[in-house]
């Protein structure tokens, strides 16, 4: 199928996977002023598309601390029962309505402990709301598996209370970890404890890497803590010149390591230049495991619908590669390898021929 006939209908109904998705950076406009009314946190504006648009216009600044800094409100939001329990909620039903059938969800559980809220209850909130959505999902004809993954955030001290509570919490519905928070100047090694006691408790994790920081980020996150995936990851391209790849690259290609790329995300923070030329399309060409992310959905203004879009009709992509990195994803899930071959087998691939 030609890419130039693939319209946004089309695109909405093919079934989708994502893997680097932040609970605190896709809340609906509507949810955060009514939330924040509650709590008595004042924002930016009150009207809903106003909101949205401060959003997007605000991380567009290039600039990755800044682009964190919009979660100030979202955040603020999000530090009681009530709060988390409805963010949860509608991050679910969202994704549903996007036709994604596969997501991992991933926040910082230390930065929803402002209004009283202990770390465990922060966790089991979370859980609750999620269940809550999926069980909605479900019946209204739109299912969803939601996993969670729990952030320490890299440049505070907390790290390794966010592994244990990865541990703690893996057969209720976490099924992995991830560092968050500024790259530059706080590298992956500095929790290296937190990593292997996550490896010796057989926890899965990926480890945001290569976007503010290059390779020696990546080559961190890789060879010394062990991550099985990359979050971003976009600055590979630096260890491959002319189409050769260096040990580095062919590392991470080879060994099939799960690229989480974000292009309108990067695009934002400064790491591409465009939709056009950003590297999602040639690593995919390279044959690297690239898989298609929103990150930030409210922050960066998009749904996996308008990211596998702007792909189609910016970069060329054909319904062939959509479908390629959705089966990607869902082969790098942190799941179980018989519940990844079923989502593919009964729910991906026969989605994307339905489709068509």
């Amino acid at each position: 199928m030609n890419a130039t006939r693939v319209d946004a209908d089309v695109i909405r109904r093919l079934p989708k996977a994502v893997l680097h998705d932040h609970l605190d950076g896709g809340l609906r406009p509507a949810t955060v002023i009514e939330l924040a009314a509650a709590v008595g946190h004042t924002l930016p504006t009150t009207d809903p598309d106003e909101l949205a648009a401060w959003y997007y216009e605000a991380a567009n600044s290039g600039d990755l601390v800044r682009y964190i800094a919009t979660f100030e409100h979202t955040l603020a939001v999000m530090q009681n029962r009530e709060g988390l329990l409805r963010v949860a909620e509608e991050y679910v039903l969202d994704l549903a309505a996007d036709g994604v059938v596969y997501a991992e969800v991933r926040y910082a559980p230390e930065l929803n402990t402002q209004g009283g809220l202990t770390l465990n209850e922060v966790v089991e909130t979370v859980q609750e709301g999620l269940a809550a959505g999926m069980a909605k999902a479900a019946a209204a004809g739109t299912p969803v598996r939601v996993g969670t993954l729990l952030c320490g955030m890299r440049m505070f001290d907390r790290v390794g209370e966010a592994a244990e509570l990865a541990v703690a919490y893996r057969d209720a519905g976490v099924v992995g970890f991830d560092i968050a928070g500024a790259e530059d100047g706080f590298p992956p090694a500095d929790h290296l404890a937190a990593f292997e006691h996550l490896r010796r408790e057989s926890v899965p994790f990926t480890i945001h890497a290569g976007e503010a920081h290059g390779l020696p980020s990546i080559h961190q996150a890789l060879q010394v803590c062990g991550a099985q995936r990359i979050g971003h990851g976009v600055r590979i391209t630096e260890d491959i010149v002319d189409g050769k790849l260096g040990r580095l690259a062919g590392w991470v290609r080879d060994r099939r390591i799960a690229l989480e790329m974000c292009p309108t995300s990067n695009l934002q923070t400064g790491c591409a230049t465009s939709i056009a030329e950003h590297p999602i399309t040639a690593l995919k060409d390279l044959g690297f495991r690239v898989t298609l992310n929103t990150d930030n959905r409210l922050v960066s203004g998009t749904t996996m619908t308008r990211e596998m879009s702007l792909l189609v009709e910016e970069a060329g992509w054909t319904v062939e590669d959509l479908r390629t990195v959705t089966v990607n994803a869902v082969k790098s899930a942190f799941i179980p390898f018989d519940e990844r071959n079923a989502l593919i087998e009964n729910v991906v691939l026969p989605g994307y021929a339905a489709a068509l």
